[in-house]
């Protein structure tokens, strides 16, 4: 019997932003002992685009689904990528998670920043899945 290789494609939701780092204290979220973070990523990555496809089909590829979440401190890897896309702090901050209707415009905000920076053409590597 001949074992086949099989390889294996995660998604795995890139963490794009931490805010609130430089004063871990200000911002708990469920629990006074766990200091928490509040982080933008990419939940859906857009796909591939080719030359011979139409304005509106690479329109259609290029959407970005972001997220907006709160992470424990002991959960993020610090890595040396790092990608500096400025979200408006007003609209993306600690009180979105009291109304589900702010949390939308924090995930909008997100969408709209990670959309202009992806049609830019820069940290290509950001908006690709990883493959491990």
């Amino acid at each position: 019997m001949r074992r086949r290789k099989s390889s294996i494609t995660v998604h795995v939701s890139s963490v794009s932003h931490v805010f609130q780092s430089d004063s871990p204290q200000t911002f708990c979220y469920n629990y006074s002992w766990a200091f928490h973070a509040l982080v933008a990523g990419i939940d859906r990555y857009p796909r591939k685009v080719t030359t011979s496809m139409g304005k509106k089909k690479i329109a259609k590829r290029s959407k970005i689904k972001a997220f907006v979440k709160v992470f424990n401190y002991n959960h993020l890897m610090p890595t040396r990528y790092s990608v500096d896309i400025p979200l408006d702090k007003t609209v993306v901050n600690k009180d979105v998670f009291r109304d589900p209707a702010l949390k939308r415009k924090a995930r909008r905000e997100a969408k709209v920043k990670f959309e202009e920076r992806y049609k830019t053409g820069k940290n290509k590597w950001f908006f690709q899945k990883l493959r491990f």
